[in-house]
């Protein structure tokens, strides 16, 4: 019998292999016919960006073929493993809590409490790093009103990894299941499809798949953006033993939690442990199940935001990865997983901004495919610039991924397409957050929130003040544009146009999604 799915991930994995040696190819032949110290400085460039695009596609290829046979590996872990016997383990079920509103907080502890569980098993801590009098005071009430186990701290020193090691280091439970305030459970089985995995004494956690739950267009393509991790990329780093504890939604065996010392108290504090876990000699696995929904995140503020913390803790992610000496403790697909996941949102947004400067700088260049009008376009008849411009279009194509996965896997176009656009808009938010690694200077994104009578107007004026950098940056790809345009450069011209909309794009998204 045919495994259609298998031969759709060979298919799509050799075309983006194929894209990405063309894109190869392509800056082989710019080497090639430079014929001057600025030709071939632009050559070089390219070429160092083509070999870095190519080796994140053709090892996300690798990730992408690898995931499908998770489940298959999955099961056969699952076929060794006994039923869970009549003496269940104590759970401590714990939930931090920042300035969240105690309602939300009261019906997700609602939610958790209908898990298929004995109550008598389960201890709730909420780890309360709350600065508002008046939320402390809801939530510490909510903690007596659900037998919780509450812990204030009045200094938020290590984020939420502080709150979760303040409140559980000393926690007497055999298992930790940890879950986000805004996380609203949706399978009850969450402890006793989790639990029977441990019995491998070697197993740290298990983590399961996040997602969000069902909002606007704009949230639901941001689900997307998250859901292309889980789907394909965690499960194939399962396979390594290099799955990232994400957070929430996954359970932790208590004594490996203290051996490791808790959660490193670093802005990511989940990359941190899953890396110490591995370094400290344990397993751990990923289930391909959602158990519990967050809240959709339905601004580009909250992502941006969100993204940030992201990239500046995957940055220094990276300078710890090398510092502790990671790489000579583990195997080769293992430091490739980990280098590849600190650098992931740095690669997203330093080579897609080089790239945007290197193109400008060919379209301005001696390259014979730049200065084509559209009529010499048509009637092109050499093949040798066919394949210059499959070439150019390929590495591009190349970052296009998104929308054909999501098309296959989400059944969406247009969440796919928003996606693209997303990582353009988030550029420059990420280039900033890992700058300000280097400095060490955590300031988060500190976009000015001015109130003004007319809502539509302060909306706009807020949204151009944000994006300033963004702003100029666009604003010179269309001066640019005008330029090839004005020397009958029909498609550098166009091709600039292009990049000033992309990059116009987080004023818009601002605007649009507040």
């Amino acid at each position: 019998m045919i495994d259609k799915g298998l031969i759709g991930r060979i298919a799509t994995v050799t075309l983006f292999v194929t894209l990405s040696v063309l894109g190869i190819a392509f800056s082989m032949y710019l080497l090639y016919i430079a014929n001057s110290a600025y030709m071939f400085i632009l050559a070089l460039a390219f070429t160092a960006l083509s070999l870095l695009a190519g080796f994140f596609n053709i090892y996300a290829s690798i990730w992408y073929y690898r995931s499908y046979f998770y489940d298959r590996y999955l099961e056969r872990i699952r076929n060794g493993l006994k039923p869970l016997g009549k003496e269940l383990p104590d759970i401590a079920v714990a939930m931090p809590v920042f300035n969240e509103d105690a309602s939300m907080v009261e019906d997700n502890i609602k939610s958790l409490l209908t898990m298929n569980y004995p109550k008598s098993k389960m201890h709730f801590y909420i780890a309360d790093d709350s600065t508002d009098p008046m939320l402390r005071e809801a939530i510490e009430k909510l903690a007596k009103k659900y037998k919780a186990k509450y812990s204030h701290r009045n200094e938020r020193k290590g984020f939420k990894a502080g709150a979760l090691n303040n409140a559980l280091l000393k926690a007497s439970e055999e298992f930790i299941a940890i879950f986000d305030s805004d996380e609203k459970l949706v399978d009850r089985n969450f402890l006793v499809d989790l639990l029977p995995f441990f019995q491998d004494k070697s197993i740290s956690y298990v983590q399961t798949e996040k997602r969000y739950q069902k909002g606007n267009f704009f949230s639901d393509a941001v689900d997307i953006f998250d859901a292309f991790f889980f789907k394909f990329i965690q499960p194939a780093r399962a396979i390594n033993n290099t799955a990232i504890f994400s957070g929430s939604c996954g359970l932790i065996r208590t004594s490996a939690f203290r051996d490791i010392g808790g959660l490193p108290e670093f802005i990511i504090e989940d990359t941190f442990f899953s890396f110490e876990s591995d370094m400290h000699g344990y397993k751990s696995l990923h289930v391909p199940k959602v158990y519990a929904l967050g809240r959709p995140v339905k601004t580009f503020t909250e992502l941006a935001k969100q993204q940030w913390r992201y990239n500046y803790g995957d940055t220094q992610f990276i300078g710890y990865f090398f510092k502790r000496k990671g790489f000579t403790k583990r195997t080769p697909l293992s430091n490739i997983d980990y280098t590849l996941h600190g650098l992931g949102l740095n690669y997203l947004s330093v080579v897609l901004l080089m790239f945007t400067i290197v193109s400008a700088g060919i379209v301005f260049s001696a390259a014979p495919f730049a200065h084509f009008d559209l009529m010499n376009f048509l009637t092109q008849n050499q093949l040798s610039v066919d394949l210059e411009v499959l070439g150019f279009l390929a590495f591009t194509l190349s970052l296009m991924t998104p929308i054909f996965l999501a098309r296959a896997y989400f059944g969406s176009w247009s969440k796919g397409a928003m996606v693209f656009l997303l990582n353009y808009a988030l550029v420059f938010v990420r280039t900033k957050a890992a700058l300000d690694t280097f400095v060490k200077k955590n300031v988060g994104i500190q976009w000015n929130r001015r109130k003004d009578a007319d809502a539509r107007k302060g909306l706009i004026y807020k949204s151009l003040h944000n994006t300033k950098t963004e702003i100029a940056f666009s604003s010179s790809m269309f001066g640019l544009a005008a330029v090839a345009l004005w020397q009958t450069n029909l498609a550098g011209g166009i091709w600039l146009i292009w990049y000033g909309i992309l990059y116009s794009l987080t004023t818009a998204f601002l605007v649009k999604y507040g």
